[in-house]
């Protein structure tokens, strides 16, 4: 079963679906595809998307409730849902942390977060024991698109050495977010730094770039490595019992 942990399906609360009906449509695509269970991850990002824990499980449980489904026993022609949220890393994200009102994987287990584009943070390995006293391993989303890694991996393997989790964004091998980002993101792939993989769909059009995107991924690692990218490493990674 193909499991994705970034996805932007929870309407009206960030940039990604808008509406009830784009949410469906995109979720119906994604279960065309394989993935019998995706994580809602919308933003959590001081000066962009103010949301928080509270609005955003609410969100959650209206949308649950339309759709007439549950986390647990989705209706047919959907997968299994779940609620996380993608935190923008700065002191708001620690201090959401240190409250215990961060918003992380099902389990527990596991935070979802992101970095500026073009400013790698600094200390960041500091900051990652605050996640580790807090039972949190990190998952980092699309390093591909990060200026510090387009030409060298060692920032990304110091993170991995420091248990933080390496997510690929899938429509990057498909040119979706532009030329230096699939370059990164092939040799990232190649050197085998890569724990899963994800959709990062906003709209109900990303779909199609997704399957390619897997094709294009299987083309690269071969059938299982890639399957294992997508459905078995994404699981371990929910449960706790992750092993790179």
């Amino acid at each position: 079963m193909r499991i994705d942990l970034h996805c932007h399906y929870l309407p009206g609360v960030d940039d990604g679906v808008r509406t009830l009906a784009e949410s469906q449509r995109l979720l119906v695509g994604l279960a065309s595809l394989g993935y019998g269970r995706v994580i809602a991850t919308p933003h959590i990002r001081s000066g962009m998307f103010e949301n928080r824990r509270p609005g955003l499980e609410r969100a959650f449980d209206e949308l649950v409730a339309l759709l007439g489904t549950s986390p647990d026993t989705p209706q047919a022609g959907l997968p299994r849902l779940g609620l996380a949220a993608e935190h923008y890393f700065d002191d708001v994200f620690v201090g959401l942390v240190a409250a215990r009102e961060a918003l992380p994987y099902p389990g527990g287990k596991a935070v979802l977060v992101e970095f500026h584009y073009e400013l790698w943070p600094r200390g960041i390995e500091r900051q990652l024991f605050r996640l580790e006293v807090a039972g949190l391993a990190p998952v980092l989303a699309h390093p591909e698109r990060y200026r510090e890694l387009e030409k060298r991996s060692d920032a990304l393997e110091s993170l991995l050495d420091n248990g933080v989790r390496s997510l690929l964004d899938l429509m990057s091998l498909v040119g979706k977010y532009g030329e230096r980002s699939r370059r990164t993101a092939e040799r990232l792939l190649e050197e085998g730094l890569y724990d899963a993989a994800c959709s990062d769909c906003h709209r109900p059009e990303d779909v199609e770039h997704v399957a390619r995107a897997i094709e294009r991924l299987r083309s690269l690692l071969g059938s299982e490595d890639a399957e294992a990218l997508l459905g078995a490493n994404p699981a371990a990674i929910l449960d706790g019992t992750y092993e790179p």
